[in-house]
């Protein structure tokens, strides 16, 4: 490692988030300024800093310092420390108040501030408010050196500081000295080996039953993390033992314990956390509820659901789709459940105007920005993300809709329900009245929610629900090649890849073996052939499987700006530099902007000077300054699992064995039917028959199924 020490003399960025900071140093040996890169939490210019790290090389910027750790070098001469008091680091204290302190103190008064503040109220012109003060504004400052030394001091990443700083703030130190466990459990991103270092470094004992308590937490955690709802017995207690050498003794202990404060729910061999198992529960109940109030008779023949749809929609319904309705407004909860072309956007059309011909009151939802606007669309109606309409309370994750506080709806209507999972339909269940009719509509054969459970599949097959399996492929979209490709890959049977007819096709395999080759036809697909037929950027979207490698979102989203925004200027954050014209993802849910997780716009304007950029997203202008950069990401490339949800005119998946960790069927079923006009798999036949072999999406512990 390199040690380098120098003045910080200007930050260009900093994430508040992560801390992630790209600052200019004045290094003490050459008087030179440096580029210094990575997490500098609390530090503000004119500091002294002592930087440990090495020499990078970035490919646009040049040599880069990228820090490992840090110290805040505090000034020890008199005239140091009076410029440092007086550089207005401290509020509180001006150049006037540090030169008193400083007369006072001399060499001292730094120690002063930091250990005995009540003596400031001997310097002239410093009464008990202003000490008061000024020791505040200190301990704000400095609660960030003393994490980071602390964590340093014993052998702690500061990688971890971030995200222990911003969950306890000025109450870090005291934490991580009191109760380090407690990080285990509220901070999973700092995880149980951080919290497990720090506690046995302080002389915490390794029988100690907090430390094994702490560990089946985080290993619960982890499972919430990879899908799971639940843990099992025997795993957690192997894997807590691997972690901590306790004995089997001692985890039953720490079960027992866990269960006693109810921390956890254990149910033979399902370990759940509390909250997990309040949801899984309280959604099975909440359903049975529901299906015990009995149905609002109606006197609609088919002859009258026939005409009302054709009359409002245009569309002749076929028998089954009649049928459909007619079983939809007999049930009080009903699961409609499909691939592409088997006519679910018909379906919801056709109930929305039946149940509209009723004097129903309906409401739109879906779990995404994206899916609300397109089911929106589709049905010309007022649609909202979930989390909006249940009213989450962003600060605290709370939801103002609840069971004292329903929704005032006669039917509630969710497409893309495939994408909810169990806490979330915990509490839109709640908030549906038990004497409004819920309808669930989503295809299984894609992928399960990125949070944890498998609820849509779990409640088809408790068979507690009537569910609406639709298999047919109408005529026209029988004629589709994406449709009935998709269908092979569902039901795993290996898709036709040849096309020998010189016709165009609305589906092609392009193969190759050779990462590179693959890249290159990526680029050209995007930036030339296809683009031809869909000039506007928003119109080709880049699917893969992951982040990482060649393939992966990182490299190809550089590779694509490259070819296809040729812009000048930019604005760089997160080693993205984001130009005028760039297709960009949000990152999280922003109730304040009223943009969310997987929503895509277009860079519509960068003001470099002014540090902030603007984002037209479908004809709205939303502005974001710098430090909200760290929300937003390249989106000429977006893995599968952030496509859910979302259609678009043409489809370019990137189909590797270097994707081979991911490579599932459902996967693959989901990119497919991304595409609506044309989709293109770029890459090895081997990678598809990967992903055809490997069906694992029953894979989560979920005990929803059995509870109904």
């Amino acid at each position: 490692m390199i040690v380098l020490q120098g003045t910080l003399e200007r930050i260009t960025f900093r994430n508040e988030e992560n801390h992630y900071t790209i600052a200019r140093i004045k290094t003490r040996e050459t008087r030179e300024s440096v580029v210094a890169v990575g997490p500098l939490p609390g530090v503000s210019e004119g500091e002294t800093l002592r930087l440990t790290g090495q020499w990078v090389a970035h490919p646009k910027y040049g040599d880069q310092f990228k820090v490992e750790s840090f110290e805040v070098t505090l000034p020890a001469s008199v005239a140091g420390i009076r410029r440092y008091l007086g550089s207005g680091i401290i509020k509180g204290i001006g150049m006037t108040m540090a030169k008193r302190i400083v007369e006072h103190f001399q060499e001292r008064s730094l120690e002063v501030i930091e250990n005995e503040p009540q003596r400031l109220e001997e310097v002239p012109g410093i009464g008990k408010s202003k000490a008061t003060l000024i020791t505040s504004a200190w301990d704000k400052h400095h609660a960030v050196r003393r994490v980071m030394k602390f964590l340093q001091d014993n052998g702690v990443s500061i990688a971890h500081a971030s995200a222990i700083l911003k969950h306890y703030g000025t109450a870090s130190l005291d934490i991580l000295k009191n109760n380090p466990y407690a990080v285990s459990r509220e901070v999973p991103e700092a995880g149980f080996e951080v919290a497990d270092t720090i506690a046995l470094q302080s002389g915490g004992k390794a029988d100690d039953p907090e430390r094994i308590k702490a560990c089946l937490v985080f290993l619960l955690t982890k499972q919430e993390s990879d899908g799971h709802v639940y843990g099992e017995k025997a795993d957690l207690a192997r894997r807590c033992i691997g972690l901590t050498s306790a004995t089997d003794t001692a985890v039953d202990q720490a079960l027992e314990s866990l269960s006693a404060d109810e921390e956890v729910v254990v149910e033979g061999e399902a370990v759940y956390l509390a909250r997990f198992h309040t949801a899984e529960t309280g959604i099975a109940a909440r359903i049975k509820a529901m299906l015990s109030v009995p149905i609002n008779p109606h006197d609609l023949s088919d002859e009258v659901i026939t005409q009302e749809v054709l009359s409002r929609l245009a569309v002749q319904l076929s028998s089954e789709q009649i049928e459909v309705v007619q079983q939809v407004l007999a049930h009080r909860v009903v699961v409609i459940t499909g691939g592409p072309g088997t006519g679910k956007t018909t379906l919801i059309r056709a109930v929305c105007a039946v149940f509209k011909r009723l004097r129903q009151t309906i409401t739109l939802a879906a779990p995404t920005g994206r899916a609300a606007r397109r089911l929106s669309q589709v049905t010309d109606k007022k649609a909202s993300t979930l989390h909006r309409l249940l009213l989450c309370d962003p600060e605290t994750g709370e939801f103002a809709r609840n069971p004292m506080n329903p929704l005032d709806s006669d039917v509630v209507i969710v497409d893309e329900a495939s994408m909810v999972d169990t806490l979330l339909m915990y509490h839109l269940i709640l908030a549906v009245p038990v004497n409004s009719v819920l309808i669930l509509v989503g295809d299984i054969f894609q992928l399960p929610s990125v949070g944890p459970g498998n609820v849509l599949a779990d409640i088809i097959a408790s068979d507690a629900v009537k569910t609406f399996a639709l298999t047919r492929i109408f005529r026209q979209a029988e004629q589709s090649p994406i449709v009935r490709n998709a269908h092979c890959v569902r039901k795993g049977e290996m898709p036709c890849l040849e096309n020998s007819s010189k016709e165009l096709s609305e589906f092609y395999f392009i193969e190759s073996d050779s990462l590179d080759r693959v890249v290159e036809t990526i680029l050209e697909l995007c930036s030339n052939r296809i683009r031809k037929a869909f000039p506007h950027v928003d119109e080709i979207q880049v699917l893969t499987p992951m982040h990482k490698g060649e393939t992966g979102t990182i490299n190809l989203n550089q590779r694509l700006q490259q070819v296809i925004n040729t812009n000048p200027g930019g604005i760089e954050a997160r080693g993205f530099v984001f130009k005028t014209g760039d297709k960009v993802m949000h990152l999280k849910n922003n109730y304040q902007k009223d943009v969310f997780n997987g929503d895509i716009g277009i860079v519509h304007e960068v003001a470099k000077s002014e540090g902030r950029l603007s984002v037209d997203y479908d004809g709205r202008i939303v502005d974001y300054d710098l430090l909200e950069l760290d929300e937003l990401t390249l989106a000429y490339a977006v893995s599968v699992h952030k496509s859910q949800g979302s259609e678009y005119s043409a489809v370019v998946i990137a189909m590797t064995t270097q994707h081979y960790p991911l490579l599932q069927r459902n996967l693959l079923y989901t990119a497919m039917t991304r595409g609506r006009d044309l989709v293109i798999v770029v890459g090895s036949r081997r990678a598809v028959e990967i992903s055809l072999n490997n069906n694992r999406i029953d894979d989560r512990l979920s005990g929803l199924a059995k509870r109904f």
